[in-house]
């Protein structure tokens, strides 16, 4: 699991919203970490087979990373990824007005495919 505060460099859009690509970016670190857990190398990414945007996401909100590895081939490893808005901000109030949310909100949720070649697999053998 990762925790990150999107800042206002992360914001490409009006409104301060933050672009789904980083949602995509936080998957890859979290991909990166089962990797090692698992293989003792990082791998590669080699495709998302699914991606879904649930909810908006803005400068200065709080998001939770998880991922799973689903299932595990020769060389492949089937991964599966949520992010969830965990503190929200709150523009309404103040400029720096912020809750942590009773219940967390789903914003990114997607599945994808690495690969850590035979060679590098130093766990598991």
């Amino acid at each position: 699991m990762l925790r990150v505060r999107m800042s206002a460099k992360d914001a490409h859009y009006g409104g301060n919203l933050v672009d789904g690509a980083h949602m995509l970016h936080l998957f890859g670190d979290v991909a990166t970490e089962l990797l090692i857990i698992q293989d003792g190398d990082e791998g590669l990414f080699c495709a998302y087979d699914m991606v879904e945007f649930k909810a908006p996401v803005y400068a200065g909100d709080y998001i939770e990373a998880y991922g799973e590895i689903t299932h595990v081939g020769n060389t492949s490893r089937k991964m599966s990824f949520e992010a969830y808005k965990v503190i929200k901000t709150r523009p309404d109030i103040s400029d720096s007005a912020a809750d942590v949310l009773e219940e967390k909100i789903l914003v990114c949720r997607a599945s994808g495919t690495c690969v850590t070649p035979k060679q590098c697999q130093r766990k598991n053998q």
